[in-house]
């Protein structure tokens, strides 16, 4: 099911409407929708490289646009839904010790997920839940959507389509490297 969900949405490369559903994928991926925008983006880049750039601004402003629904389904939902489940079970303290956890880091996690493979909408929604500052989350959202879209956009620009298959499989592990010497660089001087 999920290789029919990507086809489909490749499928839309070569609409004349592309870079509306761009926005679109761009929005729901970061709240609902399992397949990343990069995977429209990319052929549109190969196909309209003049438009690399205006392509990673589109899906950057709607990926963003689209971390606040799911900071808001969070903040939200969890109330109504999450919090009564982690009653029933008795983990309400569990959760808030982890909140507090988060919310000291949490500009990490909301940079590491927006550059790297870990499902972004995980942490959009995890933010809202714990309560995250919504200005720091969308800081740091922005920062990071702005560099994974940005260095594909650039990169597809200058070199076409032989760089395709790096970005589609080194890419992201490329990113979750540079994230983890980040955060550990970060570690070992704070407590070295």
């Amino acid at each position: 099911m999920l290789r029919k969900l990507y086809d489909w949405t490749l499928s839309f490369a070569d609409s004349p409407y592309s870079l509306w559903i761009l926005a679109a994928i761009s929005f729901v991926e970061s709240s609902v929708f399992p397949i990343p925008p990069h995977v429209l983006m990319i052929p549109l880049i190969i196909a309209q490289p003049h438009r690399a750039f205006l392509f990673a601004a589109v899906a950057t402003i709607a990926s963003v646009a689209g971390g606040a629904l799911g900071y808001y389904i969070g903040a939200e939902l969890f109330d109504s839904i999450g919090r009564p489940v982690l009653d029933f079970y008795h983990k309400a303290d569990a959760f808030d010790a982890f909140a507090a956890r988060f919310n000291e880091q949490g500009h990490w996690a909301v940079l590491a997920a927006g550059v790297t493979p870990f499902p972004y909408k995980v942490i959009t929604i995890t933010s809202g839940a714990t309560g995250l500052p919504f200005a720091s989350f969308m800081f740091w959202s922005l920062i990071a959507r702005s560099i994974i879209f940005f260095v594909i956009a650039g990169l597809l620009w200058k070199f076409g389509a032989p760089i395709r298959d790096f970005i589609e499989k080194r890419l992201p592990l490329m990113f979750t490297l540079f994230i983890i010497a980040l955060i550990g660089g970060f570690y070992v001087v704070k407590y070295l």
